[in-house]
């Protein structure tokens, strides 16, 4: 099954919560991408500190939740995830025009 950012922010638009005001639904993308990351990290804290084994299903099970509240976020504020995705990507492209570079990491602008 091929799926486009495009079709899965439409399906991610059939199951939000429609009654909530747009500060409600602001704070509950934004702390909800945030939960589900913390569980991702979770998930990498624990492969790694305690030696439990990498449940890659899991891993990507959480990766989705954190995806659909992104794709949730970037609806609300007029965007689609396409529109997030390519404009990382010119923001990491001006910052590392020749991949990671520890030293422009470290020595860099706040608008690059």
């Amino acid at each position: 099954m091929t799926l486009t950012f495009d079709e899965y922010q439409e399906d991610v638009r059939r199951t939000v919560r429609t009654s909530l005001s747009e500060k409600e639904a602001l704070c509950l993308a934004g702390l909800g991408a945030a939960a589900e990351a913390g569980e991702v990290a979770d998930l990498a804290k624990k492969h790694v500190f305690h030696d439990h084994p990498m449940d890659k299903a899991e891993f990507r099970k959480e990766l989705g939740d954190v995806l659909w509240y992104l794709a949730y976020a970037a609806d609300l504020v007029g965007s689609t995830l396409e529109e997030v995705a390519k404009e990382n990507v010119e923001k990491r492209k001006a910052r590392y025009p020749n991949g990671f570079d520890p030293a422009r990491s470290m020595n860099r602008t706040e608008g690059a």
